[in-house]
C-alpha cells in the first residue's frame, strides 16, 4: 500500500462555502481515496486558517511549518505529499506578495527533503499544488483585500519553485474554481472534479 499525505488548509479540510464540513466522500479527499482504490492510503491534512510559514497573530497556532515536522513523522512512511497552501496567505494582514507565499511553501519542500519519511529509504515524492484564484466578495472581502490580484499570480511563482527543487507541480486554476458564495472554498463539484484529476496525477507519480 502507498501512503499520501495531503498538506493544506480549509480546502483540504473540506470546509462548505457559507460554514460546515462536507462528508467525506464529498470532500476531495476523499474523492481521491476512492479513485485510487484499496492500494493507496490517502491521508488527509487539512486545517483551516493554515498558512504556509506564517505566524497569524489573529488565527493562533496555524503555521504550516510549525506543525509539519510533527506530522510527517507521525504518518511516515509517506510516498508521496501533496502541498497545497497558499491561499491563507493572501490575507491583507500578511501584505505578501505572490513571490513571498511561493518561497514559504519552498521552505516545506525543503523540510520534507531533508529528511527521512519514505519507504526503504526512499526519498518522499512532493508534490506541490498551486490553489485557485480567489474571489474577493461576501465575508472575505476585507480580509482578503488586494488578494485576487495576488492569487492570479500564484502559479507562475509555484512553478518556479517547483522546478528549483525538482517536485512535481499542479496548477489547479484549469480544473478548480472558488465559489461564488464565498470566494474562497469549493462547491462540492469542484471537490468531485479535482480529486479525480489529482489521482490521474498521483497514478503518474507513483507508478
Amino acid at each position: 500500500m502507498k501512503t499520501i499525505l495531503c498538506y493544506g488548509d480549509s480546502n483540504t479540510y473540506g470546509e462548505i462555502p457559507g460554514g460546515g464540513r462536507y462528508p467525506y466522500n464529498v470532500r476531495w479527499t476523499g474523492v481521491l481515496q476512492k479513485t485510487l482504490g484499496s492500494d493507496y492510503l490517502v491521508i488527509e491534512e487539512g486545517c483551516s486558517g493554515r498558512t504556509t510559514v506564517w505566524d497569524d497573530p489573529i488565527e493562533e497556532d496555524k503555521n504550516g511549518k510549525s506543525y509539519l515536522p510533527a506530522c510527517l513523522w507521525s504518518h511516515r512512511p509517506i510516498d508521496l505529499i501533496t502541498i497545497m497552501l497558499g491561499t491563507n496567505d493572501l490575507k491583507h494582514r500578511f501584505s505578501l506578495t505572490a513571490y513571498d507565499i511561493a518561497e514559504g511553501a519552498s521552505v516545506l519542500i525543503k523540510m520534507v527533503q531533508k529528511g527521512d519519511y519514505g519507504p526503504d529509504g526512499v526519498k518522499t515524492k512532493i508534490l506541490l499544488i498551486s490553489p485557485p484564484p480567489i474571489m474577493e466578495v461576501d465575508r472575505f472581502v476585507d480580509m482578503f483585500s488586494g488578494g485576487r490580484e495576488k492569487s492570479l499570480k500564484l502559479a507562475k511563482e509555484f512553478k518556479r519553485v517547483a522546478d528549483e527543487f525538482g517536485v512535481e507541480f499542479l496548477d489547479t486554476a484549469p480544473y478548480l474554481s472558488v465559489s461564488q458564495r464565498d470566494g474562497i472554498h469549493y462547491e462540492a463539484q469542484s471537490h468531485e472534479k479535482f480529486g479525480k484529476i489529482l489521482a490521474e496525477t498521483v497514478l503518474r507519480i507513483l507508478q
